[in-house]
């Protein structure tokens, strides 16, 4: 390489960088951040400037850059709007939940707290609602429905063999390849500081972290703590008030007492052969065959099926392994298509052997 050639992609690098600093500058003005932060930020960004003008690109400023610029777009002062309609809620609630009406009540006496103090502009320390059942019972799926009923975005966080509480609350960004833990993470990427945080299974903590994690949950479920939740990468409390936090799990065996105590319980009822037929044949085919691309009068399945397919290997308490069923069924008609067969589907005794291995 010439000199005339070294010259000019110096030129390019420094031109790079100087339009990251003025890029990262621009963020830090945000009147989004604490200024107590913006100062701070400000401060290390001159150091990093200043040591980048000086003596060049090097490989450890890019974790400084990274840094500043995660910081600084955290939405601290960025909340949605929350859709406050019972009515509304109550479809929403229906449409995704076959049956579970001591459930549902629940939920809308729940959201009816929410709009009665969004009313008088109070904010409320809500109860943190936590559905315990078997695998399958639509824990999950009614967190979902939750959010969707407000208009708020959903974080989840699975807790399921959690190797290392680092991952919930981060690493600090001065050790190399730091990350922000998962909860600030994605609030970064949803960019509100008011959604709805899923902690997902919070029984199946790995037992060698379960102390630790369940130091964690504490904190984000007290009040008297989320304001100021620290996640040691970011190094300034991120205030998680506004969020609304719901758990799920399998049992409470293994949830700390300090947990269990900031948690309302809703137990989750199993679902019964009867119950199982409706949703399958009113919820779950009609959403299979539509994410599947398929017209929706592709596959019709006689009446006289619907035991064989919620039933086929015993008793299960939950709807997964009918999804799993109704699932395979619908990916056999869809190869079918593709194949060059383009239906319509008639599922009967006579066939069925065909979409149920």
């Amino acid at each position: 390489m010439d000199s005339q050639t070294t010259q000019t992609v110096q030129n390019t690098n420094q031109s790079t960088e100087m339009d990251e600093f003025t890029k990262l500058k621009t963020q830090i003005a945000s009147p989004d951040l604490p200024s107590d932060l913006a100062d701070k930020l400000n401060i290390q960004l001159g150091r990093v400037e200043k040591a980048v003008t000086s003596q060049g690109y090097k490989m450890e400023y890019d974790a400084d850059l990274r840094y500043l610029d995660f910081v600084s777009k955290l939405p601290f002062s960025k909340t949605s709007q929350d859709i406050l309609d019972l009515h509304r809620a109550s479809q929403i609630l229906d449409k995704n939940h076959y049956g579970l009406r001591n459930v549902k009540d629940r939920i809308l006496e729940y959201l009816s707290i929410l709009i009665l103090n969004s009313r008088q502009q109070v904010q409320i320390r809500s109860q943190i609602l936590a559905f315990v059942g078997l695998v399958g019972s639509g824990k999950t799926s009614l967190a979902y429905s939750i959010a969707e009923a407000l208009g708020r975005k959903l974080i989840r966080i699975p807790f399921g063999g959690l190797g290392s509480v680092k991952e919930l609350r981060g690493e600090s960004h001065t050790r190399p390849e730091a990350e922000p833990g998962r909860l600030l993470k994605s609030i970064y990427d949803e960019q509100v500081n008011n959604p709805i945080i899923l902690l997902d299974e919070i029984d199946r903590v790995a037992s060698e972290t379960r102390a630790d994690v369940m130091g964690v949950l504490v904190e984000l479920l007290d009040p008297e703590q989320n304001f100021a939740f620290l996640d040691h990468y970011v190094d300034y409390p991120f205030n998680l008030s506004r969020a609304l936090f719901i758990a799920t799990a399998n049992n409470t065996g293994n949830i700390a007492t300090a947990v269990m105590d900031r948690l309302e319980i809703i137990e989750m009822p199993s679902y019964t052969d009867e119950e199982k037929i409706a949703i399958g044949r009113d919820y779950i085919i009609p959403k299979a065959i539509k994410e599947a691309g398929l017209p929706a009068n592709m596959i019709t399945i006689d009446d006289t099926l619907w035991p064989q397919i919620v039933r086929p290997l015993g008793y299960d308490a939950g709807i997964r392994s009918l999804q799993r069923n109704i699932q395979g069924i619908v990916r056999k008609v869809a190869r079918k298509i593709v194949e060059g067969n383009p239906g319509p589907y008639k599922l009967d005794s006579s066939n069925i052997g065909q979409y149920i291995s």
